[in-house]
C-alpha cells in the first residue's frame, strides 16, 4: 500500500485501540457521564465520529469509483488541496498554532449524537465503520484520489478532494477519541 495512505490506515487502527483501551477500563456509567456542561461524554464523543464515518462512506465509495475510472496515472504521493488542508488543520486534534488557539466548531445538527445506545453498540458500529473506511482506502490505493472531489457532508458547499477527506476523517478521529478520553479521565 502507498506511503501515505499506510499513514491513514494506522491512524485509524490506532484510534481503535485508544478507544477499546478506554472502553475496557471505565464503567458503562462512566461511559455515558458528561465531563461538563456544553461537553460530551465518551459516549457523546464516539457517537459522532460513527454518524460522521456514516457521511463519509457513501462519498469516498463514489470517489474511489470515480478515480478507477480516471485516466490519470498511478500515484506514488498524493496532495491535499488547500480547503481540504485548511479543515484537516481545523478539524483534527491541534489545538494552538503558537499563541493562536483554535476555536471549537459547532456541531452541525445532522453529527449532534443521541442519547440512548449500548456501549456495546456504538463500539460495534465504530469497529464495522472502521473496516469499512480501510478498504475503501485499500482499495483507492494507487488512484488518483487526490483528482477527486467529494462534497463535504458539514454543510454541502465545501469541496476537496477524496485524498484530503481521508485525512480529515482520521485527525477528526484522533481529537474526539482525545476528548474521550479526557471525558472519561
Amino acid at each position: 500500500m502507498q506511503k501515505q495512505l499506510r499513514a491513514v490506515t494506522d491512524s485509524l487502527e490506532s484510534a481503535q485501540s485508544r478507544l477499546r483501551r478506554l472502553a475496557d477500563k471505565i464503567s458503562d456509567k462512566d461511559w455515558k457521564k458528561r465531563p461538563g456542561p456544553n461537553r460530551w461524554s465518551a459516549a457523546e464523543c464516539v457517537e459522532h465520529l460513527n454518524l460522521t464515518s456514516k457521511a463519509y462512506v457513501p462519498l469516498l465509495r463514489d470517489a474511489v469509483s470515480r478515480a478507477r475510472k480516471s485516466s490519470e496515472p498511478p500515484r506514488k504521493h498524493y496532495r491535499r488541496d488547500p480547503l481540504g488542508w485548511f479543515m484537516s488543520m481545523m478539524i483534527g486534534p491541534l489545538r494552538r498554532v503558537g499563541r493562536l488557539g483554535m476555536p471549537r466548531i459547532k456541531t452541525a445538527p445532522a453529527f449532534v449524537p443521541k442519547p440512548g445506545r449500548s456501549k456495546s453498540e456504538i463500539l460495534s458500529d465504530f469497529v464495522r465503520l472502521q473496516a469499512e473506511l480501510s478498504a475503501l482506502i485499500r482499495s483507492g490505493d494507487g488512484l488518483p484520489l487526490d483528482d477527486v472531489k467529494i462534497v463535504s457532508p458539514f454543510g454541502g458547499r465545501m469541496k476537496y478532494s477524496a485524498y484530503s477527506a481521508l485525512i480529515i476523517v482520521a485527525r477528526h478521529q484522533d481529537r474526539h477519541i482525545d476528548q474521550a478520553e479526557e471525558a472519561a479521565a
